[in-house]
């Protein structure tokens, strides 16, 4: 019979692996805490010329945005339009993604070196029990 992933390596470990890895990697991604300071005023963009700072708000992307979309309804064939449309919504997804915030909640090291435990040797398991195991020689 044939182990995890058609070789040899033990079902077991497979299982027992994918287990603490899954329990491990959930309680690590679930110690994460996502926020955003997204809002339609704020800056997305800063640069320096002629001497002045300047600020690109999340409010001025869709500018150029409503007047590509007017052209592209204009002419579905217009170059200007696609490329005003699809610049602003590019420009306003990569404000958006720059604005996220990660943090870890406080835990206490036990904790951590439970979840680090269980994702990690988890993985460990799991991928011993992917590769071949060469039968032991008898004397």
């Amino acid at each position: 019979m044939r182990g995890a992933g058609g070789t040899s390596g033990g079902l077991g470990q497979f299982f027992v692996g994918l287990i603490m890895m899954c329990g491990g990697f959930y309680m690590l991604l679930n110690a994460i805490t996502v926020s955003s300071s997204f809002g339609m005023g704020m800056r997305l963009y800063g640069f320096s010329a002629m001497g002045g700072n300047y600020n690109l708000t999340s409010g001025m992307v869709m500018i150029p945005f409503m007047f590509g979309i007017g052209l592209i309804f204009y002419n579905g064939k217009n170059i200007l339009g696609w490329v005003l449309a699809l610049g602003s919504i590019t420009g306003l997804i990569f404000g958006v993604i720059s604005s996220i915030r990660f943090t870890f909640r406080t835990m206490s090291s036990f904790d951590l070196i439970v979840i680090l435990v269980l994702a990690i040797g988890g993985l460990g398991l799991f991928l011993r029990s992917l590769k071949k195991v060469d039968a032991m020689p008898t004397e």
